[in-house]
């Protein structure tokens, strides 16, 4: 099994080849392959690398499939005793990528 943690709009992922995850919103087009080369942590084969910060000799391809909206988030505000009320809401963008392959130099 081949695995890594990587780097995708500050967050941290746990990614697999041929994988499908959802991530913050990238904002390529549809089908647009990236190249991403900010992994943290590879394995491979019983042999675990990790980055200081990161490492310069893995890459990772990734594909965007789709931009979707994630559930809606209220966001409710009250001060008590004054009549004070409001409620909003937004719905989350998210990007759903696969990974492609992994590229070792």
């Amino acid at each position: 099994m081949i695995y890594a943690i990587v780097n995708i709009k500050d967050k941290q992922f746990k990614i697999v080849e041929n994988q499908y995850i959802y991530v913050p919103h990238i904002s390529e087009k549809v089908g647009e392959e990236i190249l991403l080369n900010q992994v943290f942590l590879f394995y491979k084969e019983g042999k675990l690398f990790l980055g200081d910060p990161f490492l310069e000799k893995i890459n990772i391809i990734i594909e965007i499939m789709q931009h979707i909206k994630g559930k809606k988030i209220f966001v409710f505000k009250k001060k008590r005793r004054k009549g004070y009320k409001v409620k909003n809401g937004f719905r989350p963008l998210f990007s759903k990528i696969k990974i492609i392959s992994f590229l070792e130099k």
